[in-house]
């Protein structure tokens, strides 16, 4: 009989917890894993998944004055906040039940309760004080909204956990911030008929995508409407007698707003958590550093998904999950390859990428051959809609080896997730060219580009 309540202890019942939880306990392992707020964590509860939701029903605007130049005639239309939450909150409530049944189905006890890590084989729960040992301990807490608390007025600002349950829609917001949550939704604020700012501090949103994808995407999203504000940060948010919030900007700006979110990144959930009691090491923001097999400096303590700060993804920290539990439970030791992850951003429009940007590229190697298609989109053509869909490849000239893909357009996270079936095969353009094209899609675009638009060389 072990010495340990448990032979794993898992705290935060986020993907990656849960995966990891689950298959220890397939391979024979005594599981138990406490979660403080809702099993499902932040892509089911307050991130991914409710944000898709919320992007489904933004672009029904579009959808309407689409339909007329196909012959459909829409009449009266309204828009209910009170509607589309209510069936948002159904939905996540019915993901929740499901993580919490699996769980069950597996055997892993549930502890509803924010856990503390006491040492190295120890946690205690905090809704009642019990103390529970584990040969092995896995954090996978995630990560929580960064907020500026050192600017004046911070304590009016919301972030994207509140963006999902506000009592009634804004009629004007400022969304700051430049990374995916910051576009995704000043897109879906727009989209439902909110006046909608974007205010960034660097030269272009979407930092770390290929430049021609974050350029493409911004000047679609100011097509739509949206105002984007480049190298302009807040010096404070002042609110007004009538609720309502004027954002004063370092350039100069007075921006009114019903609601200003920010969604300047994240930060590991690390914080009072106990880690220094077991000696566990972190960074200079509070990520956990582990090795490739997500095992921290302490044997008996493992760490996997945003927590880490490694690749800040919900799939990734399903993947880390699973070659955990495979490698400490079930003797099939692997790890996760984190170099080629498919990603999407749901801005409006769509971006989907894999593989390396052409600045990322140019750094491995000087010799280039680009291949860039810009076009409307064959809805766009009888919709009237001034649209433009991009597809970026971006291939090795000495080896002719494809290192990316890049396109924004409809259904480009769709596209995404099959070009990186073909990149982590290592597919050539040769292997592009001879692939039959499908007419009539967007997507054949990728199979018929012959000439490079840009040779780079040297």
């Amino acid at each position: 009989m072990s010495d340990f309540d448990y032979d794993l202890f898992v705290i935060g019942g986020g993907s990656g917890g849960v995966r990891a939880a689950r298959i220890a306990a397939t391979h024979g392992a005594r599981v138990g894993i406490a979660e403080e707020y809702r099993y499902g964590g932040t892509c089911v509860i307050r991130g991914c998944v409710p944000k898709k939701l919320f992007v489904y029903a933004s672009k029904f605007s579009e959808e309407f004055e689409d339909a007329e130049g196909f012959g459909w005639s829409v009449g009266e239309r309204s828009f209910a906040w009170d509607k589309l939450t209510a069936a948002k909150d159904q939905e996540i409530t019915r993901l929740e039940g499901i993580y919490r049944r699996n769980l069950d189905n597996t055997g892993v006890e549930i502890h509803d309760s924010r856990a503390l890590i006491e040492d190295a084989h120890t946690v205690r729960l905090l809704s009642t004080g019990q103390t529970i040992t584990a040969k092995y301990i896995l954090v996978a807490v995630g990560a929580s909204p960064n907020v500026d608390n050192s600017l004046p007025g911070g304590e009016h600002v919301i972030t994207s956990n509140e963006a999902f349950h506000l009592s009634e829609l804004p009629n004007r917001v400022v969304v700051a911030g430049g990374g995916y949550i910051a576009v995704e939704f000043a897109g879906i604020f727009n989209g439902l008929g909110v006046d909608t700012t974007l205010i960034y501090r660097g030269p272009e949103i979407l930092r770390g995508f290929d430049m021609d994808l974050r350029r493409t995407v911004r000047e679609e999203m100011e097509k739509k409407g949206i105002k984007v504000v480049l190298n302009d940060t807040f010096s404070s948010i002042e609110k007004q007698s009538d609720g309502s919030l004027i954002g004063r900007t370092k350039g100069g700006e007075n921006m009114l707003a019903d609601q200003i979110m920010f969604a300047i990144g994240r930060n590991p959930h690390t914080r009072d958590l106990g880690l220094e009691k077991a000696g566990v090491e972190t960074d200079a923001v509070g990520a956990i550093k582990v090795n490739k097999d997500s095992r921290t400096n302490i044997e008996s303590i493992y760490a996997v998904g945003d927590v880490t700060n490694r690749a800040n993804l919900t799939p990734v920290a399903i993947r880390e999950g699973h070659a955990f539990a495979d490698t400490v439970f079930g003797n099939k030791p692997w790890t996760v390859d984190h170099s080629l992850i498919a990603t999407a951003v749901f801005s409006q429009p769509e971006m989907g990428t894999v593989g390396l940007t052409q600045e990322q590229a140019l750094e491995r190697t000087p010799n280039l051959d680009i291949y860039k298609s810009s076009f409307r989109p064959m809805k766009h053509t009888l919709s009237g809609r001034d649209e433009k869909m991009l597809m970026k490849m971006i291939v090795d000239a000495d080896s002719q080896k494809v290192l990316g893909v890049h396109i924004v357009g409809p259904d480009a996270g769709e596209l995404a997730q099959v070009l990186g079936i073909t990149l982590e095969m290592g597919a050539t353009k040769a292997d592009f060219d001879r692939t039959i094209a499908v007419h009539p899609t967007a997507a054949e675009e990728l199979v018929t580009m012959r000439e490079p638009t840009e040779r780079l060389r040297g």
